[in-house]
């Protein structure tokens, strides 16, 4: 059961997971090793997945993003597993979703420029049978995160 002291470490291991145990602590009001101790038992019982370090993708040259909508005539585990390894080769796919409603799936795609798209695009349908794609190019990122909200956590 995790306590707001929990939730506070957790939002701001969010916010940056390099923060030290000493700064973390005197934020949550707790001695450095009980600090430390709440964290390795967040890590242990599975909480915190793992910590990570976010680029900026200008710097990184994809600052493009392309969101592709999929359909498919084909349901099966292991046409599901085909799709899923031909989509895990590609790095510039960051995000695979399915979904309920007129697509089956949903792509999020990183590229240095929209004209790469077709490079992904053909590297996807070498590998797998689609039966529609259907892509969109993001004009502005209005909200980009990878925070959660810790008040549902029990």
């Amino acid at each position: 059961m995790l306590d707001d002291r929990d939730r506070k470490i957790l939002d701001l291991l969010q916010a940056d997971a390099g923060v030290s145990v000493s700064d973390l602590s005197e934020r949550v009001s707790l001695s450095v090793s009980a600090c430390s101790r709440r964290i390795q038992r967040l890590e242990e019982s599975g909480y915190i997945a793992r910590r990570i370090v976010v680029l900026d993708r200008e710097k990184m040259g994809v600052p493009t993003t392309v969101f592709a909508l999929i359909k498919t005539a084909h349901h099966s585990d292991e046409w599901i597993e085909s799709f899923r390894r031909a989509i895990s080769s590609v790095p510039e796919i960051v995000e695979a979703h399915r979904l309920t409603g007129n697509y089956d799936y949903i792509l999020k795609i990183v590229l240095p420029r929209v004209e790469h798209y077709d490079v992904i695009y053909k590297q996807i349908v070498r590998k797998i049978e689609l039966f529609d794609v259907s892509a969109s190019i993001s004009m502005e990122i209005l909200k980009s995160g990878t925070t959660i909200p810790v008040s549902y956590a029990g």
